[in-house]
């Protein structure tokens, strides 16, 4: 803990994105003394850095959001990049964290690290239990990796508290809604806005938009991961944070469309890939931990469209 402050120091990496953000904005950080270091003030690449940079700042908890992330064409373009920065980090941070004794350490994992056949049911104890996702396997290993250093650290020290989150897919506040960077959500709301900006009557979905997507606001996200940081005891080693039902893409569309005042047609190009037809995780765990997201779907896509527009008028 700071001599200057009776907070507790709480370092949070990767804070220029979606989620270290929205963390940044959760009512719940007043609580602690908070550094955010960008990758050009703290790089999670360079081991020696990051012991100097513990070393002088003492941090009572950590929370690891840094990575480097993409959609499935950086993914498949650049494997090296995903699968060596991501490790890298992860393993430095980890190790960095270690040895500088500090006992609290939430990672942030993903759910590309699920067997990419399993479709639902995604429970915690089915990691490793079949093949991954070729699209996105070295980003999925990366996250593996310092998800199981995690958890010999604490099979080496049982009082450790380095305990990992693994959400669904995310949308929010600081989203990116580039069409050449965007997930699904953001792209679906980039493109509907533009076509009732246009006056245009039809939007095109790609293939038949039946496949399931579970996505939760990411303001949720840094709710959880501010109850895990103030209480991580209470938490199991890996646990799933998610909604425990999803969507049809049709769904999404439909939704948004509502939401932003289109009221056009939609399209269907049965030519284009689709993807999985469905990865929804299981929640029991979450439940169990008496945690649920508080955000239904059209307040936080509302909420959304206005922080995009607010992005395109500046």
């Amino acid at each position: 803990m700071s001599q200057l402050s009776s907070k507790p120091v709480l370092l949070v990496t990767g804070a220029r994105g979606m989620v270290g953000r929205n963390i940044l904005a959760h009512d719940a950080v007043k609580e602690w003394q908070v550094h955010a270091p960008t990758s050009s003030e703290l790089n999670l690449c360079d081991r020696g850095a990051i012991d100097r940079w513990l070393d002088d700042h003492r941090p009572d908890a950590i929370v690891h959001c840094a990575g480097v992330v993409g959609g499935i064409h950086a993914n498949m373009a650049e494997p090296v990049r995903f699968l060596a920065d991501n490790t890298t980090m992860g393993v430095n941070l980890v190790s960095a964290a270690l040895q500088a004794g500090i006992g609290t350490l939430i990672n942030l994992g993903s759910s590309c690290i699920y067997p990419r056949d399993l479709g639902h049911g995604l429970s915690e104890d089915r990691i490793l239990s079949g093949p991954l996702e070729p699209t996105n396997e070295g980003y999925a290993l990366a996250k593996i990796t310092t998800m199981r250093l995690c958890e010999y650290a604490m099979r080496e020290n049982p009082d450790l508290n380095y305990k990992t989150l693994i959400p669904c897919n995310l949308y929010g506040l600081w989203d990116k809604f580039d069409p050449r960077h965007s997930h699904l959500v953001p792209a679906i709301i980039h493109k509907v806005h533009s076509a009732r900006q246009a006056g245009l009557s039809e939007v095109e979905i790609w293939g038949d938009g039946t496949a399931r997507r579970e996505f939760m606001y990411a303001g949720d996200l840094a709710d959880a991961v501010m109850r895990a940081v103030a209480d991580p005891e209470s938490l199991p080693a890996t646990l799933n944070i998610g909604l425990g039902q999803d969507h049809s893409i049709n769904d999404y569309y439909a939704i948004i469309a509502k939401v932003i005042g289109w009221d056009g047609r939609f399209t269907h190009d049965l030519t284009r890939p689709v993807g999985m037809k469905q990865k929804l995780l299981d929640v029991s765990a979450q439940k169990a931990w008496g945690w649920s997201a508080p955000t239904a779907l059209e307040d936080g896509l509302r909420a959304t469209y206005e922080f995009y527009l607010q992005e395109q008028s500046s």
